[in-house]
Formats: C-alpha cells, structure tokens, sequence
C-alpha cells in the first residue's frame, strides 16, 4: 500500500512556489493585463466581459487565474495516480510523466505564451525581460543587416523605453554570439510567416527539448519524474522562461552535451559544450571539469608520461576551441576591443558605462559599508574571486580526481560557479535558478557505467 512518494512531496512543493512567484509578479501589472486581454486574437474571445468581471483579482488577471486552477486539477490527478492501486508501475509512471508534462504547459509554456500575446498587442517594451528578449531580438536585427551588435548602440531601440535606473545595458551587448545567431534563421522564418517575432520563441523551443533530453538521462522512474519536475516547474528558471531571460539558452546546450557524453559521442559533445561557452560566460567553468572527467575516465594518471596527457587534452579540447573560433572568431576580428568591452569590460565595471554592483552576494556588503560612492562605481572583486575561487578549484578538480563521475562534474561546476557569483560585481536571482538546474542533473543523471546517480559516487 502507497502511503508516501517523494515526487508528490517535490511537485507540491514547486507547483506552490512556481504559482506563487508568478502571483507576486504579476502584481504589479495584473490590472494592464485585464485591459488588454480583449485584445488578443482568440484569447480575448474565451471569456464573456461578465467572466472576465467576475474573475477579477487584485493578484493575478483572469487567464493566469484559469490557467492556476488548471495547474492545481492536474496536480490532484498527480496525487490520485500515485495513491490509486489499480494501475501497474508502468501506467502509473506514464500517467505521471504526462501530468507533469501538463503542469509545465499550464505553469510555464502556456503563461509564456500569454506574456508573448500580451507584448504583440501593446509594444516590444512591454511584458518582457530587457537583455534576454529586447536586446537579442536588437542584435539579431543588427547582424542581418550587416551591423557589429558589439560596435552598435541601443539607444534608438525599444531598449530605450525599458527599465528605470543605471540603463549602461544601451551601450553594450553582454552576450557571445551564438545568442542572436541562432536566433536568427528563427527570426526570419517568423516575420515571413507571422510578421512578427519573439524570442521566447526560440526559448521555448529549448526549453520543451531540454525537458525531453533530461527524461533520457536518468533510467530510475521516480529520479526521472523528479529530473523533469525541477528542471520544468524551477522557481526561479521558470518565471526566467516566462518573461525572457537566456540562462536556459545555456542550459540547454550543456543537457545536450551532457546526454552525448553519456552515449558516448563524446566528439558532439565537446562541441554542445563548445556552443554553451558561446552563449554565456557562465558555461565556461564547467569546461576544466568536463576535460578532467575524460582524462580520468580514460585512465590517466599523475605519474605517467606528460606527453600523450598533453596530447589526449589537446584532441578533446579541439572541438570547443573550433565552434569558439568559428562563431567568435568573425567578431573579434570584425572588432576584439568592442566585443571585449561589451562582455567583459561592461560586466567587470571597468567599461565607461559599466553595470552596476547589484545582486544577492557580496555586492550588498560593498555597498552597505559604503565602499563606493556609487552603484557603478569600479570595485576590484577580483581579489574576493581570487582568493576564494583559486583554492575552491584546486580542492574541487582534486576531489573529482578521486571521485570521478558525470554527477561530480556538474556538482562541483555548480558550486564553483555559484563562488564566484557570490563574490563578484553582481550576483542576480536568475544565476541561482540556471545552478539549481545543474544541480538536479548532477543529482539525478547516472555517469555512463550506471553506478552511480548522486554527486558523488564512493
């Protein structure tokens, strides 16, 4: 008799966050939205003017409500599959694979769709994230017509009419870019066949395949459910998703990567993680564990001979460095010191017009002990970086020495990542909603012999 499950506890507890984040977003523009929702072709004839009045709410707008209470039937029918005993394990884990698939659509695809909807009929500033949405639409245009995304400014964009305060994001693109060249083909493909164009599009995109390559990670049916519940229904990722921002753009690229490794292509996969480091900078730290997890699993040790280490390294670490100067090669070429100043300069708060210090990390107590007379004053974090960042990646490649595994390369790139985050210019909540996905796959995915689907396998 089925008296407890773990998953039912994971999906109640993520639905509640998942609906309760939203709701506190959606405050503040919840009232705009009912304005606007007759609007939208289809969606603005679902409901009567009268249901519409009635399901008036200071918290959320009337289609997020429906879209809420069909979030919450679908996890009852989640709990009564997991209680009901007249259905084989097998049944029972389709049927609970096909909820959850549910919960995602209502919770994430569906909401995101809605805030597309809502942006088409009022403008390109409204309803969604600045960078991930405005900016990379801006700089796909600016590369289709022959434009440096990295030379040009944004001040003549949409761009302009987003956000309050500290807007230096008008005079930099922050992101390498295989951002906006991926984006592009969809971008064309869209205007020609909508006359219009999103780039949650291209998200949502990566985001529903990112949730099937998971499901194929992970053999043990419960871990699998689980895997699929926290990268879908993620608290912070997922509100990411709705609204815009890229961190799933990388994490898709490194679940792809991820899953070829396990099915032995390793050559593919390189180059998935090669198109991870030319998204984000964030993808980068994983790349010293990914090339120790090879060298160890391929039997190296520290005593033998230098010389094929050296050579076994340079082998693996070809196709990165191919897809890196292939999609990056042409922009620094084109202009390296833009580009540099745009990504690095920009986000290290050496550039003119940098970012500002700002986030969930040691920021705060730089500027809580007024150690800068302003927000985008220069601070060197770099030494904060350095001294705890340096000696954390010793201890961890040195623990995956002895610890080898696909869990333990996640594990400790997630860590190490979230080090330096804490200890940079700016540490923002959507960094911890991209390293909690990385560390549910370093908790449930199997390493390659199936020994092993924890951190660390003893």
């Amino acid at each position: 008799m089925r008296t407890k499950s773990f998953d039912v506890l994971l999906l109640f507890v993520l639905v509640l966050a998942r609906v309760r984040i939203d709701t506190l977003a959606d405050r503040l523009v919840a009232q705009r939205r009912v304005e606007l929702i007759e609007r939208i072709p289809v969606v603005g004839s679902l409901l009567s003017e009268k249901g519409l009045e009635l399901l008036d709410h200071w918290m959320t707008d009337p289609i997020s409500l429906l879209l809420i209470s069909v979030t919450f039937g679908l996890l009852i029918l989640y709990v009564f599959f997991d209680l009901w005993e007249g259905i084989g394990e097998r049944g029972r884990h389709r049927a609970k694979l096909a909820l959850i698939v549910g919960i995602v659509f209502t919770a994430v695809v569906a909401s995101s769709m809605f805030s597309v909807l809502l942006r088409h009929v009022t403008g390109p500033a409204s309803f969604c994230h600045d960078g991930g949405v405005i900016q990379t639409e801006e700089a796909t245009k600016y590369i289709l017509a022959g434009k440096n995304p990295y030379v040009e400014e944004y001040v003549e964009t949409p761009m302009a009419e987003w956000g309050l305060d500290y807007r230096t994001a008008l005079y930099h693109y922050p992101y390498l870019p295989w951002t906006f060249l991926f984006s592009a083909p969809f971008y064309v493909s869209s205007q020609a066949l909508l006359g219009w164009y999103d780039e949650r599009f291209v998200y949502l995109l990566l985001f529903v395949i990112t949730l099937l390559v998971a499901s194929r990670l992970v053999r043990d049916r419960v871990q699998r459910l689980c895997l699929v519940m926290v990268l879908g229904l993620n608290p912070i990722m997922g509100n990411d998703i709705i609204f815009g921002q890229n961190d799933v753009f990388v994490l898709a690229w490194v679940v792809f990567s991820v899953y070829l490794l396990k099915r032995g292509a390793d050559t593919w996969s390189l180059a998935m993680l090669g198109l991870a480091c030319a998204s984000k900078p964030t993808a980068w730290f994983l790349v010293p564990f990914y090339l120790l997890y090879l060298v160890r699993r391929s039997g190296f040790s520290l005593r033998g001979e230098p010389k094929p280490l050296a050579l076994f390294l340079l082998r693996r670490i070809a196709p990165i460095i191919a897809v890196l100067v292939l999609l990056l090669g042409p922009f620094a070429l084109w202009d390296f010191d833009a580009m540099l100043d745009d990504v690095w300069r920009w986000s290290s708060g050496t550039a003119e017009a940098p970012y500002q210090i700002t986030g969930w990390g040691v920021a705060n107590l730089v500027l809580g002990l007024e150690l800068v007379e302003s927000r985008l004053d220069y601070f060197p974090f770099w030494m904060p970086e350095l001294l705890i960042c340096v000696p954390l990646s010793v201890y961890l490649l040195w623990r995956q020495w002895k610890h080898n595994s696909v869990s333990s390369m996640l594990y400790h790139y997630a860590f190490l990542t979230l080090a330096f985050f804490y200890t940079s210019r700016f540490m923002n909540e959507n960094y911890l909603g991209y390293l909690l996905a990385v560390l549910a796959l370093a908790f449930f995915v199997d390493s390659p012999d199936g020994r092993e689907s924890g951190p660390v396998a003893s």
